[in-house]
């Protein structure tokens, strides 16, 4: 079996969608452009885990065209799209995925995935990587390498690693300047409250938003909030980044406080339980909550589930919480990544430089994978400013540059 996707008629649609994210992705054009006739992947198998929408589906035909066998998964149960799905499928890239798919259909589709016996690797959380460990341990000798493309991916990454169990070289593509800044700030920043404000039709001005978590993510998150009239309070572990946040302008203080005061709440910490049983008893009537993290266990939905006396659904996206004192909680998109699993994800030109990051991690690793070791690289400083270079071309932008007495005084 090729592909195991919903349906195939829903195709047309998903062309439409990718040819429409097309027009607003030159980078990535221009990488098709120049790799297309070199075929640098050709004889090489790929497995991508990510979320299954058109600027992905655009980056899988990216590779294709470079020559790369690609097979594909989505890397969220809510995120992918069927008819996005089944349009990459109709262009010869082999498709394991299906909206709303079950947790154990989500394992299988992993392992169609790496049936396909791939040389690298593309993966978004760590779930490939994952599996490639430890049921499916007799791949790793076809693996050459990949690379990751979260923040919660990284972490698992660097766990393995810092064990000495990682079996082999993996590019950090989110810790990439071209992606982290760009996509991790204005990315997240504008794609979570796009999904949160199609979710609710609410407005966003004059409420308090409490966001947990300082990272890029959570700096776009609150920067945006604050753009759309809410009032900010952040929630830190992190010292430098509490202060941070209070030099950005922004109330500081701990999640058992931010509780009591919160209008909508949104977690992107990347770890697990940080809104709890405590807290839903003391917010709000009416909270809302969502996560942008990659898991959904930053907030604990069992634990709001064991406390409640019903649970329905309301609205497209959105489920109650009743509880014994009348007050109701809303949760937003399953607890899941918001920005997906309620929205398009992040905008086209953003994409553009991050999966132009995932383009060239693989570049690196073909071509240096016989001298990595079993490591977590970082992605060399020259090729995020290729990135950038092109970046800037496309959109029609020049900038100085140093002369050579300049470069010899920096040099002194």
């Amino acid at each position: 079996m090729d592909s195991i996707i919903k349906d195939k008629s829903l195709a047309p649609v998903g062309h439409d969608k990718i040819n429409w994210v097309k027009n607003f992705m030159p980078v990535m054009s221009a990488i098709d452009k120049e790799f297309t006739p070199k075929k640098p992947f050709a004889g090489k198998r790929m497995v991508i885990t990510i979320h299954l929408e058109a600027k992905t589906a655009y980056m899988a035909e990216v590779f294709k065209n470079a020559g790369a066998e690609v097979a594909v998964t989505g890397s969220n149960p809510l995120s992918t799209q069927d008819d996005v799905a089944a349009a990459l499928a109709e262009n010869g890239v082999k498709v394991f995925a299906t909206h709303a798919c079950t947790d154990e259909e989500y394992n299988d589709y992993l392992r169609k995935a790496l049936d396909t016996e791939p040389n690298y690797i593309l993966d978004d959380g760590g779930d490939l990587v994952n599996m490639l460990h430890t049921e499916r341990r007799d791949l790793l000798k076809n693996i050459i390498g990949g690379a990751e493309e979260t923040t919660t991916g990284v972490h698992r990454l660097r766990g393995l690693a810092n064990s000495g169990k990682l079996e082999f070289p993996m590019i950090a593509a989110n810790d990439a300047y071209c992606k982290f800044l760009f996509d991790n700030r204005y990315g997240t920043g504008q794609s979570t409250w796009d999904g949160i404000m199609r979710t609710t039709n609410l407005v966003i001005a004059g409420k308090t938003v409490v966001i947990a978590g300082y990272g890029w993510c959570g700096k776009g998150c609150a920067m945006r909030a604050r753009g759309l009239g809410a009032n900010v309070v952040v929630t830190e572990v992190d010292p430098i980044k509490a202060v941070e946040a209070v030099f950005d302008g922004f109330r500081v203080m701990p999640m058992d406080e931010a509780a009591k005061i919160g209008d909508i709440f949104l977690t992107l910490t990347g770890d697990k339980d940080i809104i709890r049983e405590r807290h839903f008893a003391v917010m709000k009537d009416g909270a809302m909550m969502a996560n942008s993290g990659h898991f959904d266990v930053e907030i604990n939905i069992p634990e709001l589930d064991n406390m409640s006396i019903s649970r329905r659904t309301v609205r497209n996206n959105i489920e109650e919480f009743k509880q014994k004192d009348g007050r109701k909680l809303y949760l937003l998109a399953q607890g899941r990544l918001v920005n997906l699993a309620a929205g398009d994800g992040h905008p086209a030109e953003i994409m553009d430089l991050s999966f132009a990051v995932q383009f060239f991690s693989a570049l690196y690793v073909l071509e240096h994978h016989e001298e990595l070791k079993k490591q977590v690289y970082l992605m060399p400083d020259e090729i995020n400013t290729r990135i950038a270079e092109m970046k800037l071309k496309s959109i029609g932008v020049t900038i100085d540059k140093l002369t050579e007495e300049q470069r010899a005084y920096l040099n002194l």
